[in-house]
């Protein structure tokens, strides 16, 4: 594989260290699995952790990714897997499809032109058909974390709903989801400065905080929270 340098490298370090956070990813396939019908499209796979969960449950899924290192990974780390196609994909494009959904994860806050990459999404995408988007929640807790992996905005319920809807999308569902990852993603990255890694952190945060949050919030929606998930349809 070529060098990394820069918001790439960092961004690839995060990747490999999240990727140890198994419960935390599992409750986040299964907030998408009710929306993506039975061939949908992943924008910015990354290294393929949630392409790998959700193909599991779907006759075919196609994975993207925009970094042509990283797409390399990603096909050596999917070639032993048939239903799933591999693409390289930019945002925003002018391409035209017909998959079932669109789901991006942690993606959108990278990209200046965030509706024009949403608009790219909704084309992706057979009416009737859903854009499922998470992103990172509330402009305070932008830290030096974020900068180092390129993010340019994190979001409220209300931008994000706003330039989905600007990109021509029906909102039908937004939340915030893992309210305390939110207070210790903030004390983490923004009052002690460190990088969301694979470390003891990571893992007690997986095993211990998780389940409780996750459990919590099945019951009652938070009024914030680290991430917003969000379910839009493309109008008929």
């Amino acid at each position: 594989m070529a060098d990394i340098t820069g918001d790439q490298r960092v961004q690839s370090e995060v990747l490999e260290g999240l990727a140890t956070a198994v419960n935390h990813r599992r409750w986040f396939v299964e907030l998408a699995v009710p929306y993506l019908g039975d061939d949908p499209i992943e924008i910015g796979s990354g290294l393929g952790d949630y392409a790998l969960e959700w193909s599991q449950r779907l006759p075919r899924f196609t994975a993207t990714e925009a970094d042509p290192d990283r797409l390399v990974q990603l096909k050596e780390r999917l070639a032993d897997h048939p239903s799933i196609d591999v693409r390289q994909m930019l945002l925003p494009h002018s391409d035209r499809g017909d998959y079932s959904a669109a789901v991006s994860y942690n993606v959108l806050e990278h990209i200046e032109d965030h509706v024009g990459a949403l608009r790219s999404m909704r084309d992706l995408v057979r009416p009737g058909g859903a854009v499922i988007i998470i992103v990172p929640a509330f402009q305070f807790a932008m830290s030096p974390a974020d900068i180092a992996t390129g993010h340019v905005r994190r979001y409220t319920k209300k931008t994000l709903g706003a330039a989905m809807t600007e990109a021509g999308l029906t909102v039908e569902k937004i939340h915030y989801a893992n309210a305390l990852g939110l207070l210790g993603y903030f004390m983490a990255t923004k009052v002690f400065r460190l990088m969301p890694k694979e470390g003891p952190m990571v893992k007690v945060y997986d095993t211990v905080v998780l389940p409780a949050t996750k459990a919590a919030e099945q019951r009652i929606r938070p009024p914030f929270g680290q991430s917003v998930f969000a379910v839009a349809r493309v109008p008929a």
